[in-house]
């Protein structure tokens, strides 16, 4: 279990601090919402929690096999629902790995990709594209 406590610190403001560490989290409401923009959005980090739990889970399948994933990369893009109840619709990742695109392994990190815990756990009206380019020298 991981407490995390969050204050609200005024002007659609918070602070998340994660208790095991102490390290603080910023947030703020986004221009589109009445905020500043000045940090994540609640709904930013759900999708950067999407992006860093994919490439988290797929490090730990590589860690397993005895090898890592050097200089793996997400880009993660958040469309809200255009139309009420505000809420996110889509979130499309793109993952660049370094690996060649005929690794023995890409099939088990695909599906690794697809399993790790924040895809699971999202709502499974959001759709979750994910894209994967393989950037390696094939084998």
């Amino acid at each position: 279990m991981v407490s995390i406590s969050v204050r609200y610190e005024g002007g659609l403001h918070c602070a998340a601090v994660h208790g095991p560490s102490g390290a603080v989290l910023p947030t703020d409401a986004p221009r589109d919402n009445q905020g500043m923009g000045e940090a994540f959005s609640p709904t930013d980090l759900m999708a950067a929690a999407l992006a860093t739990c994919i490439l988290t889970t797929m490090a730990i399948v590589a860690r397993r096999k005895g090898y890592d994933l050097p200089a793996a990369a997400a880009e993660v893009e958040k469309h809200m629902t255009a139309e009420g109840p505000r809420r996110i619709a889509r979130l499309t990742t793109r993952l660049s790995i370094a690996l060649p695109p005929d690794h023995p392994d890409r099939p088990v990190l695909e599906a690794a990709a697809h399993a790790c815990p924040v895809h699971r756990s999202l709502h499974p009206d959001i759709e979750k594209d994910i894209h994967f380019s393989w950037t390696g020298a094939a084998a």
